[in-house]
């Protein structure tokens, strides 16, 4: 499996390479650089220097090889020497800078991350402990009360969006009730027990809300995976040899049932990041979504490069992930 792992990545190489391509290409062609935002009174020569400096002036084939350079190398060497306090060659290296903050636009994203981690994450781990149990026990109990009442809230979820689902939460449980304020502190600390209940319940709405969304899909695509092998001859076989019912479903089918589910929450997971451009708009949370919002907004095209890049490498890795597991759930998987 190590063999298999590391040729998957120097695989992921040449797919990385031709994405970042296709980004930098994208936003190449777009309108506007960090000039346009300059007040009219500064002369033309000083905005000539500025994209100079800037590199804006270069020929696109070589701004490319120079962003590739930072992202592949500088950037990577750079967290190296962060994590680890090493200190790996002369240590002056060109990062990539954001022309909004005109600072690193991979140490802003730093600074960003854990909001987006500890709302989104958590609303992802929510949505998978609930959708795996109610798909297994939906196809187990096919057309049963808890079947039907499952389909119709697993359908709500998944057809109502989290743009309407965020707004009406803050309505009913911030407006009407009280119960939780209607924004995310970013800046709240936890320090204590009264610190650690306000930090709840602020997480509490933005969590259950794209738990709900997340949950929904899931527990459908769970389900409707169980329903097809309840009914294979294995299953049939081991219930011959006497196995009891829950060894059958438990060991058995959900094992072969979460082949496919794995991969749908594999290719999920880069869907956090996605999904905060929503979530974080409607409760006002400091993160990834709301940093990527801002960069288009104000141009900023180093920052968007960079968040988009970061986000294809998150579908790579997670499907490398995802075919990993597969052979922990199937012994018939084999990677030599």
């Amino acid at each position: 499996m190590g063999r298999y792992a590391i040729r998957r990545m120097l695989g992921a190489i040449p797919t990385l390479i031709v994405i970042s391509l296709v980004i930098f290409t994208i936003l190449e062609l777009a309108p506007g650089d960090p000039t346009g935002t300059l007040p009219l009174t500064v002369p033309p020569e000083v905005r000539e220097n500025i994209r100079e400096t800037l590199g804006l002036n270069d020929p696109f084939f070589l701004s490319w090889l120079k962003w590739m350079r930072q992202m592949f190398i500088s950037e990577p060497l750079n967290a190296i020497e962060s994590v680890t306090g090493l200190q790996i060659g002369d240590g002056e290296r060109l990062r990539i800078i954001s022309w909004a903050s005109r600072g690193p636009a991979v140490d802003t994203i730093v600074e960003r991350l854990p909001q987006t981690l500890w709302v989104l994450g958590l609303g992802f781990i929510f949505g998978i402990i609930i959708a795996i149990p109610v798909g297994v026990v939906s196809a187990y109990k096919q057309y049963s009360i808890f079947d039907n009442a499952g389909t119709v809230i697993s359908m709500i979820g998944y057809s109502v969006p989290v743009f309407f689902t965020g707004p009406l939460a803050i309505i009913v449980f911030s407006v009407w009730l009280g119960w939780f304020p209607s924004f995310y502190d970013t800046t709240h600390t936890v320090s204590d027990w009264s610190s650690l209940v306000f930090q709840m319940k602020q997480l509490a709405m933005p969590v259950a809300v794209l738990s709900l969304f997340n949950a929904a899909a899931l527990s459908r695509f769970t389900r409707s995976s169980m329903l097809d092998n309840l009914n294979e001859d294995y299953v049939r076989t081991a219930r011959s040899k006497g196995l009891t019912e829950n060894r059958v479903v438990m060991r058995h089918v959900l094992r072969n049932s979460l082949i496919p589910v794995t991969t749908l929450i594999a290719l999920q997971v880069p869907g956090i990041f996605a999904g905060a451009i929503v979530t974080e708009q409607i409760f006002r949370i400091n993160g990834l979504g709301q940093l990527l919002i801002s960069a288009i907004n104000g141009a900023d095209y180093p920052m968007v490069q960079t968040l988009t890049f970061i986000f294809a490498v998150l579908i790579v890795l997670f499907n490398l992930v995802a075919d990993l597991i597969y052979g922990i759930l199937d012994p018939r998987i084999r990677y030599e």
